[in-house]
């Protein structure tokens, strides 16, 4: 085919207008088309049977399912339809591996593949709770202030003051080397620091008594 039987490029056109979004708990979009194109995905992803009205309660339970995750955008939609997908392919391995009859190969290769698409699903479910911001929150606190008279924290530092509050605190970490340790209560006297300089040097040539067995003791 040469260049001028080429069929000329269609340009694609999206109508904002016409998005209602009726369909956005399903798929977390604010278009109808998206919504069904995910709908249709998680539903292709479920063992189907062969009986028309329990094959059609499945794939009302996929969109239910759907619904009841609630994907908020798009991104939610595609994690959505994949917690779905894994699963269902999950169910499929575990099925697989209750059948009588199979070898031990057979049956070890299921159970394998069930736990691996439990591991998927698993941080899938992880991603989502991230994406709409349910994990692990964790508090650095950076500027630490000095304050006199201000005691010491033992420990990580954190809760939900803001750097105003921080400020207004009494408690802070103060340390000053070679200088005695405060207490709190004024009346008792600071722990001197022991210096080497202020003990005394022991003479190693001591006067060395002999016994008359021959042995030594040293004074």
């Amino acid at each position: 085919m040469t260049r001028k039987d080429t069929p000329p490029k269609q340009a694609v056109t999206v109508d904002v207008a016409a998005m209602k979004g009726a369909l956005k708990p399903i798929g977390g979009s604010q278009s109808d088309d998206w919504n069904d194109v995910i709908a249709s995905q998680a539903s292709n992803s479920i063992w189907k049977s062969s009986n028309p009205e329990v094959a059609e309660n499945q794939l009302n339970a996929v969109v239910a399912g759907l619904y009841f995750i609630s994907p908020k955008d798009e991104l939610e939609g595609m994690l959505a339809a994949q917690l779905m997908a894994s699963h269902n392919a999950a169910m499929k391995c575990y099925r697989r591996a209750m059948i009588e009859g199979q070898t031990f190969v057979g049956r070890s290769e299921s159970l394998t593949q069930a736990n691996k698409l439990s591991r998927t699903y698993a941080g899938l479910l992880d991603a989502l709770n991230r994406h709409r911001g349910k994990g692990q929150q964790k508090v650095t606190v950076e500027h630490v202030h000095v304050y006199d008279g201000g005691q010491a924290i033992v420990g990580a530092v954190g809760g939900g003051g803001g750097p105003d509050k921080m400020e207004h605190q009494p408690h802070a970490i103060r340390h000053a080397e070679g200088a005695p340790l405060r207490c709190q209560d004024p009346k008792r006297e600071a722990v001197p620091i022991a210096r080497d300089a202020e003990r005394p040097m022991l003479d190693a040539r001591r006067s060395v008594n002999r016994s008359t067995q021959g042995k030594s003791k040293r004074v």
